[in-house]
């Protein structure tokens, strides 16, 4: 029995890869996530994807058979935009974005500006509606001196055929036009564990985060004091997670949440 995860008060989920895959969901984590609740513990689902914002993820898990609560669900969306209302308050923010991210951002009151007017910001992130036109506005805003952020780093968003192109990846040609590297919010970054800290009001100690993913995932356990653990269903194989940096090194490492599950409660 693995008593250091069993001991834990806080149980954070990445979603895609972890507890399903694109819309295919893992029975076992539906069921061990049951489990937690049922013992007392509290969950919480982390996902670094801004393509989609709360409302849409919540009715994706509770289709599942999660039976989330909004209270439950959290995205690097939301640390990022919390960080510019209580950091960059009043400042124009140009958003290469989703619909539904914008929907995000305008829930939060993070003033949004389009291509005719002047941005003191530019947030890139996973936007499945990216145009030319709109990385040659976000370059541009970049290249006049807005300031450039970013949701999430991750490059590739797991598929059930492979990977599609990421915000990191749209980042990165941004990066290559302009020069200028972005600061990215999300998993494994400081904000991102302080606004789970203060949501929860659980000490760090008595958490553990379970990916699929060593260097968003497993990386914000290894660099903020948070245990870790790596489940084998979605990017990272065992041989990467063995060959990993000290900073993105799994504490624990099973074939899925069924093995965790086992290890816990039976």
């Amino acid at each position: 029995m693995n008593e250091i995860l069993k001991n834990k008060k806080l149980y954070i989920f990445d979603m895609d890869g972890t507890v399903y895959l694109e819309n295919t969901v893992f029975p076992f984590a539906v069921t061990f996530i049951h489990k937690l609740r049922k013992a007392g513990k509290k969950v919480l689902f982390f996902t670094n994807n801004a393509s989609q914002n709360v409302r849409v993820y919540l009715d994706k898990l509770n289709r599942m058979g999660f039976e989330a609560t909004k209270d439950e669900i959290l995205s690097s969306a939301d640390v990022c935009a919390a960080f510019l209302t209580r950091y960059r308050k009043d400042k124009s923010v140009y958003l290469l974005g989703t619909p539904e991210l914008e929907e995000c951002f305008c829930t939060y009151g993070v003033p949004l500006t389009d291509e005719r007017g002047n941005a003191d910001i530019v947030v890139v992130s996973f936007d499945k509606t990216l145009t030319y036109d709109k990385l040659n506005h976000a370059c541009r805003f970049i290249r006049n001196g807005a300031e450039f952020l970013s949701t999430h780093p991750d490059l590739n968003c797991p598929v059930k055929d492979g990977y599609i192109p990421d915000s990191g990846a749209i980042c990165a040609a941004v990066t290559a036009s302009t020069g200028k590297s972005p600061r990215y919010f999300g998993k494994p970054h400081r904000e991102t564990v302080d606004m789970i800290c203060e949501i929860t009001g659980v000490d760090k100690s008595d958490m553990c985060i379970f990916g699929d993913r060593l260097y968003t995932d497993i990386a914000m356990g290894a660099s903020h004091g948070i245990t870790s653990t790596l489940v084998l269903t979605g990017e990272a194989t065992e041989e990467e997670a063995l060959q990993a940096s000290p900073d993105a090194r799994a504490d624990f490492i099973y074939p899925s949440l069924q093995q965790v599950d086992e290890d816990i409660f039976e």
